[in-house]
């Protein structure tokens, strides 16, 4: 679905990415692990269209994407959850969702009873601000709202941040269940042990570049990935 060639990227002068090769495929999660400062972020900044100094390729069903600006590919299917979840604080729950779907406004009403639907606790709070939800309710926001565009790929960016290990497990129970024939999953996550455990494929990222790459499975049991990421 979204195939990544030969990507770098980076700021002034500094590049922050190498030789990016990677795969999300529908109905499947792809995990990226890594330290601070490793270019995960950077990477998923890229491909959502934010970040736009850069060279490579970046295809999304076959089509080359990488001169198209976020808008553009928003509309074309992927979708990100950033980073610290990203509400807008002062707007209710109900206007946040109207955003995330304001490309689509033929389908922005039909698109919030679904995410009402998806997220009953949405539903009880639809008038609230969103900056008065807690941690894990304004996570759920940030994935309804990403949810409003119909997405094909979905980008998470640390969604277990701030999150108390329950609200994190629940945080990955709904990732998981977003996974379907339509939808690829692009993770990263510096909760490595649990991001891995979710994995249908994985990668670890250093100083800009993929150093290692296969299943969950086979990483969660990888020595040098236990010593440096799983603290085993």
């Amino acid at each position: 679905m979204l195939t990544v060639r030969h990507l770098e990227a980076g700021y002034g002068r500094n590049t922050v990415l190498r030789g990016i090769d990677l795969e999300v495929s529908a109905g499947r999660i792809t995990v990226l692990v890594g330290a601070n400062g490793a270019g995960k972020t950077t990477l998923l900044r890229v491909l959502s269209g934010i970040h736009r100094r850069c060279s490579g390729s970046i295809r999304l069903d076959g089509r080359e994407i990488i001169g198209l600006d976020a808008a553009d590919r928003l509309m074309l299917g992927i979708s990100q959850v950033p980073e610290g979840r990203q509400v807008f604080a002062s707007l209710s729950v109900h206007d946040n969702l109207l955003l995330g779907g304001y490309r689509r406004p033929r389908q922005r009403d039909a698109g919030i009873e679904r995410m009402y639907a998806l997220f009953p606790m949405l539903a009880d709070n639809r008038q609230r601000p969103a900056g008065l939800l807690s941690g894990g309710q304004q996570q759920m926001l940030a994935v309804a709202r990403a949810l409003m565009s119909a997405p094909r790929v979905l980008l998470f960016d640390e969604p277990s941040m701030g999150l108390s290990p329950k609200l994190t497990a629940e945080v990955f129970a709904l990732i998981h269940s977003l996974r379907s024939a339509d939808v690829g999953i692009l993770l990263v996550e510096q909760n490595a042990s649990a991001a891995l455990q979710l994995a249908d494929s994985a990668a670890v990222m250093e100083l800009g570049q993929i150093v290692l790459e296969g299943s969950g499975a086979s990483l969660l049991q990888d020595q040098k990935v236990q010593e440096a990421y799983l603290g085993i």
